[in-house]
């Protein structure tokens, strides 16, 4: 018979991952992340702060003690759109410039960009120069506007993300 420690081991590893990789997540982001196992989650993350293991800053859960003073908002908003694409992930992590986050889903290769206003170009040029096999792109924007002026290959979609969690969706005519 297995123990609850057992039962639960694969879980708590998959939460501790994940809050460690991307420092600061929400709860809703974390059970966005592991869906259908929203009570697992929550008693998991409980669990995890009692013991020490993460800290609770008010709405985030934490890596560290003083992550929140840190958090990477456009990492912050990679991971809702990573959240919304969770149920064909196959492997998520944190990418290399100008990626945020990178993933693999259907045997694609993904990479959720963030760009700034006003960063428009320098994103551009550097994924002009990407390899023999680039990736499929999710760029983050912070207005729609932004779309225009962008020349990259490989683009599945634009977005915009709100600090909620609301993620919008465009597409390049």
């Amino acid at each position: 018979m297995k123990t609850r420690a057992q039962i639960y081991e694969r879980e708590a590893a998959a939460l501790l991952r994940d809050i460690s990789m991307y420092q600061v997540l929400t709860e809703q982001q974390l059970l966005r992340l592991h869906p259908g196992k929203d009570d697992k989650v929550r008693n998991l993350l409980a669990y995890l702060v009692r013991q020490g293991r993460i800290w609770q800053d008010g709405p985030y859960y934490c890596a560290a003690p003083d992550s929140t003073g840190t958090v990477d908002w456009t990492l912050f908003a990679a991971v809702w759109v990573l959240a919304d694409f969770i149920g064909q992930v196959e492997y998520h992590s944190i990418g290399d410039f100008p990626a945020k986050i990178i993933f693999f889903a259907e045997g694609e290769v993904y990479e959720i960009i963030y760009i700034a206003q006003g960063r428009e170009t320098l994103v551009t040029q550097a994924l002009k120069n990407s390899g023999e096999q680039p990736s499929r792109y999710l760029v983050i924007v912070d207005s729609a506007e932004q779309i225009g002026a962008l020349q990259i290959p490989n683009v599945n979609g634009y977005c915009t993300v709100s600090l909620e969690g609301d993620v919008e969706y465009y597409r390049k005519e």
